[in-house]
């Protein structure tokens, strides 16, 4: 099928499209004047599933009518929830279901990930993250340099799309890694990037970084990176609060 950029082609791949189905399970947004808003936010926070509230109050009656045995004495107790979404989020990853848990957040996994595997040497401490990454991560990387006595001004690389250009080329990242892999302790890049949704080839990025950087991480969905971290309030359309994925 060859692309095309008017509307009508567009709403013909909506026709086909095997997944259109599910867009009745969501609740989308309306304008003022009724109509439904066209929804891109999904990488910030998904759109809410019709559903969701149903189970909500589900677990609400559950606290209601059991109390602190809903740890234990029901269905799907709370104490090992993170069993019961081992096999689903595993496969969406890409992992064994004995290489995944759902716990914490994004950013206080991000934190335990750079505590395990940033360890900065006097010649080996900077870290790798994309120019434009999520807020939240970027906040993350700078407090773990800051925490080791590494000023965020050097000790950060960012790598950048070059000039009149939105999306970051692999010979530029391979060329940073190359000038700079003695001093790289650490690359925290994005199978899928939130901004412009450039999808990065995790596979080929991560061997490269092992010939030269000690550890290449990816905080989306890959089964490529060597500690990989995920967003369930972008990937699994889930609200602020809700546990994540690593």
């Amino acid at each position: 099928m060859q692309f095309e950029s008017g509307i009508d082609f567009a709403r013909k791949l909506d026709d086909i499209d095997p997944l259109a189905r599910f867009q009745q399970e969501f609740s989308i947004p309306t304008r003022p004047d009724g109509s439904r808003e066209i929804y891109l936010c999904g990488n910030s926070l998904g759109l809410q599933p019709k559903r969701a509230r149903d189970y909500i109050t589900q677990e609400l009656d559950k606290w209601a009518s059991l109390g602190v045995k809903g740890h234990f004495d029901c269905d799907f107790p709370w104490m090992p929830y993170h069993e019961f979404l081992s096999e689903s989020s595993a496969a969406l990853v890409g992992a064994q279901t004995d290489e995944v848990v759902v716990m914490n957040s994004l950013t206080v996994n991000l934190h335990l990930m750079m505590v395990t595997f940033y360890r900065p040497t006097r010649k080996r401490y900077k870290i790798v993250i994309e120019d434009h990454a999520f807020p939240s991560d970027h906040y993350a990387v700078e407090s773990q340099l800051r925490h080791h006595g590494v000023d965020p001004q050097d000790g950060l690389l960012l790598l950048k799309p070059r000039e009149g250009e939105e999306l970051l080329r692999i010979e530029d990242i391979a060329a940073l890694i190359e000038r700079e892999g003695d001093s790289i302790a650490l690359m925290l890049l994005p199978g899928v990037q939130y901004y412009t949704g450039q999808l990065l080839p995790m596979a080929e990025l991560t061997q490269l970084a092992r010939g030269r950087a000690s550890v290449s991480a990816s905080i989306w969905p890959t089964r490529w990176a060597t500690f990989p971290c995920s967003c369930t309030t972008g990937m699994w359309i889930s609200p602020a609060g809700v546990a994540t994925n690593t």
